[in-house]
């Protein structure tokens, strides 16, 4: 059994309803979700004119492989309504997997971990509620010490 790290976001439309609905839809088609963290608000990341976001992590265990779990989850997004226009742009749906067991993947389609989780603090804070003692792969360090450690200055707050 393989153990995948997820972060689920999105900005537009009922951003609670499309998280829960995501959570579902993993359910269904990817494995069993082990646990979940909070849910956070962050606002945008990359363009700033849009939306703030809720993220929440989710621990799931699966016999997927990683490029089957990609799959799967880009089809879930798919099936939300996601409709990919510019990168870092509003989204209803965004799945991206942070951590998968402890692998190393550099392929065209597919990093992990996700390259960009040390830099941003919305992943981080939503990852250490699930996993603050797993160590990241490459920097050997744990999410704990990463999120200490990340200078991404975006707030990150418990959604209500």
């Amino acid at each position: 059994m393989n153990v995948a790290y997820l972060l689920t976001g999105g900005n537009t439309g009922n951003r609670l309803q499309f998280l829960n609905k995501a959570a579902a839809e993993i359910k269904k088609h990817c494995g069993t979700i082990v646990s979940k963290s909070c849910i956070y608000e962050t606002a945008a990341w990359g363009i700033k004119d849009q939306n703030s976001f809720l993220n929440q992590a989710l621990k799931l265990s699966t016999v997927l492989f990683p490029h089957e779990l990609l799959d799967c989850l880009l089809q879930i997004e798919e099936n939300l309504g996601r409709i990919r226009k510019e990168k870092y742009g509003p989204r209803i749906i965004d799945i991206d997997i942070l951590l998968f067991n402890d692998d190393v993947i550099d392929a065209r389609n597919l990093k992990i971990p996700h390259p960009e989780l040390p830099n941003r603090r919305f992943a981080l804070q939503a990852l250490n509620d699930i996993a603050p003692d797993i160590v990241h792969p490459v920097s050997k360090k744990t999410i704990a010490q990463i999120l200490k450690e990340c200078t991404d200055p975006l707030g990150v707050d418990k959604f209500k």
